[in-house]
């Protein structure tokens, strides 16, 4: 009878071990007891990959997000842990682009963008004597014509290539003939309508653009401020810059050929020193290469 009772409570103490550890799972058991040898250390050491937390509920208990398999996983505590607390990204970059997903290289490109001045060799020969430029009511197409590559766009994003042309200063020119040059002759004329030429093959890609020279051959000047052809209205006897603009689709909203050329990110603007040129109505200068372009 003794030995039957005996029996019996052997086999309920192993019937409850099993319970137990089927309700809190054996690992989690010795790492318990563990923890009460220790005096319960939560330090930084024992949360670490190494150390003993590593099941979903502790995770949970301490903050940490559990992981989606952790109840199918095979691996170790430690592993299981690395695999809660790492993150995939090595680099800020890495980040930012996982989470907001891959920046359009466009956005980058407008840095790289560059254009060069075609024919420069000619514009220099001019810049050299004062280049002139006629003006008329009807309007005169510019020569040199201003002709540019361009190099550095991004081939699938969409651009606009638009030109003006801007006051150098505030003056008024006169030619100077006994000493063949040009003096200032007073302040500037009252400021002009604003006109922008949006090359005619716009919108195009920017594979497109950089596959050919960009000419602005079409481009007309005029001193008609009354002018309804789109041309560009200048003052005669003044300085000007011409400009190209090199414009992307998504900031185009303002652009207009009577508007000022809009400005920002995506917007760069190119010029060059040597296309700066004086309005003239007849040519001033009684050098030679004027000749060959009123002649032309």
């Amino acid at each position: 009878m003794s030995e039957r009772r005996r029996s019996a409570v052997a086999l309920s103490s192993r019937a409850h071990a099993f319970s137990v550890e089927a309700l809190i799972g054996s690992n989690k058991k010795r790492k318990l007891r563990d923890w009460e040898e220790k005096g319960l250390d939560l330090s930084m050491e024992a949360l670490s990959p190494a150390g003993p937390l590593g099941d979903t509920e502790d995770a949970a208990a301490h903050g940490l997000e559990p992981h989606p398999d952790s109840e199918q996983s095979t691996g170790s505590d430690s592993e299981v842990l690395t695999e809660r607390t790492s993150c995939s990204f090595s680099t800020h970059t890495d980040l930012a682009s996982g989470a907001a997903g891959p920046v359009p290289a466009a956005m980058s490109s407008m840095e790289e963008i560059q254009v060069e001045l075609q024919c420069a060799d000619l514009w220099k020969r001019f810049h050299d004597i004062g280049t002139e430029m006629i003006i008329t009511k009807a309007g005169r197409r510019m020569f040199p014509a201003m002709r540019v590559k361009i190099t550095g766009l991004d081939p699938h994003q969409q651009y606009y290539i638009a030109m003006d042309i801007v006051p150098v200063d505030n003056k008024r020119y006169r030619y100077v003939y006994h000493s063949s040059k040009w003096m200032v002759a007073g302040n500037a004329d009252s400021p002009v309508p604003p006109r922008v030429y949006i090359h005619p093959d716009s919108l195009a890609s920017g594979d497109t653009w950089m596959r050919q020279v960009v000419s602005f051959d079409k481009l007309k000047l005029t001193n008609n401020e009354l002018d309804d052809q789109g041309h560009i209205i200048l003052h005669s006897m003044h300085k000007y810059q011409p400009r190209v603009h090199v414009i992307r689709k998504d900031f185009s909203s303002d652009l207009s050929p009577t508007k000022p050329v809009p400005v920002g990110d995506g917007v760069k603007t190119f010029n060059f020193p040597e296309t700066v040129f004086t309005t003239v109505t007849a040519y001033q200068n009684q050098h030679p290469i004027h000749h060959c372009k009123a002649q032309r």
